[in-house]
């Protein structure tokens, strides 16, 4: 299977099967099956299991190993028709995300969404950073980032303003109305866990960096105004330049 599987790289995938992919790379004593290399820097282990194979957590947890031993963040399980993409996060414990999982045998070639999936395990793909990109859309559009804007200040005190507008006389607070999401209308695996608290400091991070800068564009404008003076009748105009005596 892994000579198979290392045409698939060099024919389908564009690596260069000489050069850019490895088989038995030694980690720690052990071997996984293959990695890509480019420019001397390795990219991708792939462990590779017997065609026909059922892909099962175990299989998932040797090859994310490998990954996380070696410092590679991402990790392809495959049986030659069964290809799943992971992508190793660097903390304690180790993470993981299933960012892909293609089946060859059922990709249809005039379906755009598969070779759009399928151009990610390529070589250009990797060069350009594909899968950091579609794991990042992957992550912007799921139901814990959006579950984190929804609880946001921003998006709070836009509803709340909507509701006062609709309702003038029902007065709310925006904790109160953050409480009222959280326990009648959000799912609570929506917004408890490791992912949805890696969402709400995402979220965080993005509404304070936007906030100063918002600050730094308004500071410049203040110090620029020119000093005003207050005239009889106080009216205030715009302060002379002084004017030097001979």
């Amino acid at each position: 299977t892994s000579m198979i599987v290392s045409d698939i790289m060099a024919d389908l995938f564009g690596y260069d099967k000489y050069s850019e992919i490895t088989r038995e790379l030694c980690i720690r004593g052990t071997y996984c099956d293959l990695a890509t290399r480019i420019d001397g820097k390795f990219q991708m282990i792939i462990e590779v299991k017997a065609i026909g194979l059922e892909l099962k957590d175990l299989h998932v947890k040797q090859a994310v190993d490998y990954g996380a031993n070696q410092g590679i963040e991402w990790v392809v399980l495959t049986s030659g028709d069964i290809w799943k993409v992971y992508r190793v996060f660097f903390t304690k414990p180790i993470g993981t995300e299933l960012v892909l999982d293609i089946n060859l045998l059922t990709l249809n070639p005039k379906n755009t969404d598969h070779l759009e999936s399928l151009f990610l395990l390529t070589r250009e793909s990797m060069i350009k950073s594909g899968l950091y990109a579609y794991h990042d859309q992957m992550q912007a559009t799921s139901k814990f980032y959006l579950g984190a804007l929804l609880l946001s200040d921003p998006v709070i005190e836009t509803m709340r303003r909507e509701l006062r507008r609709l309702s003038p006389d029902v007065k709310i607070q925006v904790e109160d109305l953050r409480e009222l999401l959280k326990q009648e209308v959000m799912k609570r695996d929506v917004i408890e866990g490791e992912k949805a608290e890696a969402a709400r400091r995402k979220v965080q991070k993005a509404a304070s960096k936007l906030l100063r800068a918002k600050k730094e564009k308004e500071e410049p404008e203040t110090q620029d105004a020119p000093p005003t003076t207050e005239s009889k009748g106080g009216q205030v105009s715009p302060a002379k330049d002084p004017v030097g005596t001979l």
